[in-house]
């Protein structure tokens, strides 16, 4: 009886020996596991002429099962906040150990030979992925300046449109009319000639009603002529009082 083997595809125990490694179950389900990592291995291959470098993201973690290695790998290959698409895949089917696993898988499973190529990456396509890399990192770098940039203009544009607001705000709301002002203007400097004029209208009248005195004409004089005497009539001030201090004296 042969000894008992454990088929990992399969998940179960058999003790048929090699001979179950030809069963159409497991067949089918090496048909499976192959196909499920031939998509994401083709994609891969379609970045080794042309690198995509993106910024990192949680979803860039995420890791694809290997069937010949039986381990999980890593799709893409991240470096701080930076991510190489398929970078992971393509460094892991590059690797001298996932070629021998899959010499390994190949035979023990009794794949068909003319697909093993396709789960294989040569270290000349590799070498290309990484000089294709380093172009891809050169590229964002531009763009990452582009759009440090845009964002640079951005933030001016809003700040001037910021200033804009606060200095309408400061200045004053309405501006006096060119021509509005030169009219009030006009009006004023009219009214006050009127008020000038009528005011020397006024003095001039005034003057004219001034009675001409025959003794302020020029060339007269004054001529002294002695107290005069009002009988019954005076004061301390007037003549009469100083008559009176006289006869008493007398």
């Amino acid at each position: 009886m042969a000894p008992p083997q454990r088929c990992p595809l399969c998940r179960q125990t058999f003790f048929c020996g090699r001979g179950h490694v030809y069963s159409r179950k497991h067949q089918r389900q090496l048909k499976g596991a192959l196909e499920r990592l031939l998509p994401q291995v083709e994609a891969a291959r379609k970045a080794v002429r042309a690198a995509q470098v993106e910024r990192y993201v949680p979803e860039h973690d995420r890791c694809c099962w290997c069937p010949c290695c039986g381990c999980e790998v890593r799709k893409h290959l991240s470096h701080g906040n930076l991510t190489v698409l398929h970078g992971g895949l393509l460094e892991h089917l590059a690797s001298p150990e996932h070629k021998k696993a899959t010499n390994k898988f190949w035979w023990e499973n009794k794949a068909n030979a003319q697909m093993k190529e396709k789960f294989l990456i040569s270290p000349q396509d590799y070498a290309r992925f990484k000089k294709s890399m380093v172009k891809g990192l050169d590229s964002y770098e531009e763009k990452e300046d582009e759009v440090i940039k845009e964002m640079a203009a951005q933030i001016r544009e809003v700040e001037q449109s910021r200033q804009e607001v606060v200095r309408s705000v400061l200045e004053p709301q309405a501006e006096p009319d060119p021509e509005e002002g030169s009219s009030a203007s006009g009006g004023w400097k009219a009214t006050n000639g009127h008020v000038a004029s009528s005011s020397q209208q006024v003095s001039h009248l005034d003057l004219q009603r001034v009675p001409e005195l025959d003794w302020m004409e020029t060339g007269q004089h004054l001529t002294f002529i002695g107290h005069q005497d009002t009988p019954g009539v005076g004061n301390i001030h007037s003549g009469k009082f100083l008559s009176t201090i006289a006869m008493s004296a007398r």
